[in-house]
Formats: C-alpha cells, structure tokens, sequence
C-alpha cells in the first residue's frame, strides 16, 4: 500500500523503521536535535530513541566521520548527517582512504563498514559559493563507496532503508529543495535496491538523463515538449557509483539523442561520464547526439537574481531539446515551477 509523503517525511519514516529493526543504527551530526531538525527529518527519531541515539555533534566533520568509521568497525551503524554537504570536504581523507578502503585493505579480518551518511545540497540564495555544492562526483571517483541521488519521496526513504542494510559505507547526496516535494511512498520497512537507474517516463525521441533534483526538472520539461510533438524519454540515474550504463544506453539506442543533466558542473562531473559512456558506445554519431546541461562554470552566487541566472532552468531544458530534434522551441509552452524558498540562508 502506498500513501503521499514529502521527500522530508519519507526519510524521517525511514530512519525510525530502519533504526527499530536495528538496535545498532545511531543518528548523529549537526542540527540532529535543533527544532529544524535537519529539515524536518529527525525529529521523530529523536522523539522515539531519545538522545542516547540521536544526538547533535559539534563542527568536526572530519572527527566525526572518524568516530562513525570505528564505531562501524566495532559493529555499531552510524547514520551521519552533513547539513551542508560542502563540509564533507573535511571528511574526504577519512571517507576516502578509510572507509572506501576498508575490505579492498582487510578483508574479512577486520569486520565489516557500515556506515551511512547523509549529506545536503544548499542550494538557495544567500548559499552563496561555500554552501551550494554538490560532492557526487568526487565521491563517486573512489571505488568502495556507493553514492545515491534520490529524487523522489519513494527512493528517499527506499534507499536510505535499502543503504542502512547494506554492510558497505554509502552516502546520499539530499538536495534542499526536494524536501517539500510529494509523492507516493510504500508503507513499511521496504528498502529499494542501491543500485540501478529508473525509466519515470518512456520516450522515443530524446533521452532526457538527470539525478536529485535536475531529474525532477528533466521531467518537467519533458512535459513541456509533449506540446511540440517531442516525446522525451526520462531516465533518474539514482545511483551514481555503481553507475547503471545499460539503462542509459539501451534508451540512447532507441531515441538516438541524449540531454544529460546535472546539479553540479560539467567539467569531470556526472555529466562528463554519462556523455563519455554513449561516446564510448558509439552512440554519439553526430554533433547533435548528446549536450550536456549544467551549472555556469564559476562558484554559485549569492544573490538571487544571479543565482537564478547561474542555474538552468526548466525553458533551457525543453528549448535544448527541441533543437537537438529538430523540433521548433517556440511551440513549447514552459510551466516554470519556481523553488519558494525565502533565504537567505
């Protein structure tokens, strides 16, 4: 049975299913017991457990990924959470070269990792450059870690059961403006596999590829081409490391074009892959087969009608597409569905 839940409430009810099941699993990092609770996402948990398994930490993202990765290898399954995602890059030694390492360097002689860490993407005026990025790619650069992008309610809580399972240490990338977003969500302790690329909607002209949030404007736009004769395939790549290239590439041989697009920059980002897996499959086969759509190459903004000019938006998308296919951009109508977040921060 299915019900609708926002992507906040779908993690939330996730974690307290997770954390009943598994005595092991402990919630910690900053803003976990604030009255915001991590947007919405811990209150319950902390309601039902109590500070002796969720609790707030100070600002020491490398410490704590440290602590969480000797506390999984004692058997215990730490639930981390970055509230901004940015200041992972003071975890990376330890996320990099311990915790991504861990069976490549011990095998079975030293245990298992599990851990899971939850990591927020800023976006939103006022972030401004040091708050507004995205660490998927980089992330997912190093083998032994696997690196989730839910966008939907039904993933988010999916994959947070499905990754609280696993014995592996895997991050999921959250972006801020999905919180409030809808959808259905299956009762009860189901996790989703925390692997493999989804099809949301079937196309035969274009294949439309995007993960977190710009998958949510992939299918927005998609929506929008339908008013130019354009059937636009969409693909949730969820998964960036395993990345599943046979979804992509069997939708590519069927529609012959290829807009992927990404919540961070193209240059050896996400994108960068997707694009080199088509070429590689020699499906790119002539200049229009495959673009990419991405941030401008420069940090973010802080202002918003600058932040609303460094990121693409929904018209971009249909436009670019409709051009791929010989289409004409002028009979699209654009539903542009702005974020209403206040800010500044």
């Amino acid at each position: 049975m299915t019900r609708t839940l926002t992507y906040a409430e779908a993690i939330s009810e996730g974690t307290v299913l997770a954390m009943e099941r598994d005595p092991s699993i402990f919630m910690a990092g900053i803003g976990t017991t604030y009255s915001s609770a991590v947007f919405g996402t811990s209150q319950e948990a902390l309601d039902r457990f109590g500070t002796d398994r969720v609790f707030d930490v100070p600002a020491m993202e490398n410490a704590l990924t440290g602590i969480g990765i000797g506390a999984a290898a004692m058997g215990k399954h730490p639930l981390l959470v970055h509230l901004r995602n940015d200041f992972m890059f003071l975890a990376l030694d330890q996320m990099v070269n311990l915790a991504s390492k861990w069976r490549y360097m011990f095998g079975d002689r030293a245990g298992s990792m599990p851990l899971t860490v939850r990591a927020i993407v800023g976006r939103g005026w006022g972030q401004g450059a040091t708050h507004s990025q995205s660490l998927h790619a980089t992330l997912a650069h190093f083998p032994g870690l696997t690196v989730l992008l839910p966008a939907q309610p039904k993933d988010a809580k999916g994959m947070l059961l499905g990754a609280l399972r696993a014995k592996k240490p895997c991050v999921i990338i959250e972006h801020r403006t999905l919180y409030p977003q809808s959808g259905t969500v299956p009762e009860g302790d189901a996790p989703t596999p925390i692997e493999g690329a989804e099809v949301l909607r079937a196309g035969s002209d274009i294949t439309i590829i995007g993960a977190s949030q710009s998958v949510i404007e992939g299918i927005r736009a998609a929506a929008c081409l339908a008013d130019a004769n354009v059937q636009a395939e969409v693909i949730d790549i969820r998964v960036a490391r395993p990345l599943d290239r046979e979804t992509i590439l069997t939708s590519i041989r069927k529609t012959g074009r290829a807009l992927v697009l990404d919540t961070s920059w193209a240059h050896c980002g996400l994108s960068a892959e997707v694009a080199a897996i088509i070429a590689e499959a020699g499906l790119a086969t002539d200049d229009m087969a495959v673009r990419r759509i991405t941030p401008a190459d420069c940090p973010a903004p802080v202002s918003k009608p600058l932040e609303d000019a460094f990121y693409p938006t929904v018209e971009t998308i249909a436009r670019t597409a409709a051009e791929m296919v010989g289409a004409d951009p002028d009979q699209i109508t654009i539903d542009e569905t702005r974020d209403d977040f206040n800010g500044p921060y």
